[in-house]
Parts: structure tokens; C-alpha cells; sequence
């Protein structure tokens, strides 16, 4: 017997990963490639093919059959698979990514917006499975987000819905990359905690890390120096925390989540954020649909957005 399978691909700025997904999970091994898309999009097509051709080639051996190629990639993206926006990768830009990919590989091609990717994932495999609406918040260089309603990837009317990390936190804040100013994404993500540590040490605050050279500066060394009781970065983190748990008390008034599933590389230090993510939620939220959300690490790590894309076509 011949089982279904998708290939599920997840495509960032710097790097791409792709794998064979099962209903049940991942298939083997995950295949990856430098993104390098200075060499241009047909370029990036032709690499996209190839990565795509040996997961085919994989499946021919494995016994699968592969229904449909699904791919995460960061921008706001139309239901049939059209570019509209991608900051880190402009030169996607109005390029029917789905299409073109499709017609090179002779399958059924869909593209999808990275974080609803690792939203679905989680969703289908992971932190998710019990909740039947919850909002994915990726802590990484930005701030990501999903929203699953009833089960379904909510998208909105252009695809540009959960983007939890360019609500205004402080009306008159930092300014952001997306034009406004005080977004989420300015204090919660890895770039805007050592935003936040520069800045303290700009008006000769003390801490650990005077001594780290600025380009070695890292959310990571952050985090380290906060668990060692610096009082510099433990503040750092409780203002990520509050700006965090003042948008999430938000979304619990709008929208009554279950729950929120907390996932990317800055998730690691989410314990440090936590205290005042809860405590503010507490203070702002209604108390019913405050009480109800449910505030959960992701599962699955690197492996989300592979699965959430595939998904899409298991499904």
C-alpha cells in the first residue's frame, strides 16, 4: 500500500529547510539550503526545485506518495500563494510564488505565512492540540503570530491577521521597521531586549554587560546575565514582559482565547518575562476570558513550521 505524504518547507532569510511529513509527523531527515537570494528569484526557484526533487526522490523509495509541496514563508501572502509583502525577502515581492514553484515541480503548490506555518504545527503535532482557538506568538528577531479560531488558521481578508507583534505596546515608543513606533516587537523579541539592555547602559547604568563587546551582545548573553542576578537585564526582561502580557490581556478581551502558545529562539528566556506577562494580564484582562488563557511553551521547536506547511496538505 502507498501512504500520502506532503513536503513541507520552511523558507527564512538566511537559510531553508524542508522535509517528507506524514500524517502522523516527519518523515526522515530534514534537507536544508542556504536561501541566498542575491542570486535572484529564478535562481531561488531552480534551488527550491532541487531541495523539492530529492524529497521526491526520497518518497519513491520510502513508498509515499506526495500529494502537494507547502511552503512557510515570512510576509503577508494571498490564498492562492501571492507575495504581497515580505520584508526580509523583497525580493519576493508581488511574485506568485505558489504558482511558479508549482509549475516547476508539476505538483500542487501552496504558500503560506511562516508564523501561520508554525501555528498549524503546533495546532496539528504539538502545544496546541487541546486548545480549539489560541493565538502562536514567535519570540525570535521579530515578533510572530498565529491566531487558530475553532480549529481553522484565521488569515483575515488579505492575509495579514495575527500580527500580534505590531500592536502598540508604548504609543510613543521606539520606532519600528513596519513605520509605526512602540510596537510589541520593539521590547519582546531578541533584537528589542538588547535594544533595551543599549539603551540602559547608554545613561551609565551598571551591569554584567558593560563587558560584552556590542556586536557580541545577544539575548542569550541577556538572559544568562539575568539569571545571574543582574539587575540590569532582569529589568530588561520585565519590560518585555509587561509590553508582552499588555497585548496578550488585549487579545484575551477581544477574541477569548483557550490559550497562547509561546514558541522561537527567544522563547528560551520566556521564564524570565512570565511573572509580569501573568501579572499584567491579571490587571487588564476581564476576568473571565483572563482566566481562561492558558499560557504554554511550543513543542516542537525548529521543526513547526515544516509540519504546520505540510499539514496544510494532509489535511
Amino acid at each position: 500500500m502507498i501512504a500520502g505524504a506532503a513536503i513541507g518547507v520552511d523558507l527564512g532569510g538566511t537559510n531553508c529547510r524542508a522535509a517528507l511529513v506524514a500524517s502522523a509527523g516527519r518523515i526522515g531527515g530534514v534537507l536544508r539550503m542556504p536561501t541566498r537570494m542575491a542570486d535572484g528569484y529564478n535562481a531561488l526557484l531552480a534551488n527550491l526545485a532541487g531541495l523539492c526533487g530529492q524529497l521526491l526522490d526520497d518518497s519513491l523509495t520510502r513508498g509515499l506518495r506526495v500529494s502537494a509541496v507547502v511552503m512557510g514563508a515570512p510576509g503577508i501572502i494571498t490564498q492562492d500563494g501571492r507575495v504581497l509583502v515580505s520584508p526580509n525577502l523583497s525580493e519576493l515581492n508581488g511574485k506568485a510564488l505558489a504558482t511558479d514553484l508549482g509549475n516547476q515541480l508539476n505538483l500542487p503548490t501552496r504558500v503560506i505565512n511562516d508564523a501561520n506555518a508554525i501555528g498549524w504545527g503546533e495546532a496539528l503535532f504539538g502545544a496546541g492540540r487541546n486548545f480549539s482557538s489560541f493565538l502562536t506568538v514567535t519570540l525570535g528577531t521579530g515578533v510572530g503570530g498565529a491566531l487558530v479560531l475553532d480549529r481553522r488558521i484565521w488569515t483575515g481578508a488579505d492575509g495579514a491577521a495575527g500580527e500580534i507583534g505590531h500592536l502598540t505596546v508604548t504609543p510613543d515608543g521606539r520606532p519600528c521597521g513596519c513605520g509605526s513606533r512602540g510596537c510589541l516587537e520593539q521590547y519582546a523579541s531578541a533584537s528589542g531586549i538588547v535594544l533595551g539592555v543599549r539603551e540602559r547602559l547608554a545613561t551609565g547604568q551598571k551591569s554584567l554587560l558593560a563587558e560584552v563587546d556590542g556586536a557580541d551582545l545577544t539575548s542569550f548573553k541577556v538572559a544568562e546575565a539575568a539569571r545571574r542576578g543582574d539587575s540590569l537585564a532582569l529589568a530588561v526582561f520585565e519590560e518585555a514582559g509587561r509590553a508582552l502580557g499588555l497585548a496578550l490581556a488585549g487579545v484575551a478581551n477581544l477574541l477569548n482565547l483557550d490559550g497562547v502558545v509561546v514558541t522561537g529562539g527567544a522563547s528560551e528566556s520566556f521564564d524570565l518575562m512570565l511573572p509580569m506577562v501573568k501579572e499584567e494580564i491579571r490587571q487588564r484582562a476581564f476576568e473571565v476570558p483572563g482566566k481562561r488563557l492558558r499560557i504554554v511553551r511550543g513543542e516542537l521547536g525548529d521543526d513547526a513550521g515544516i509540519l504546520g506547511a505540510a499539514g496544510m496538505a494532509l489535511q
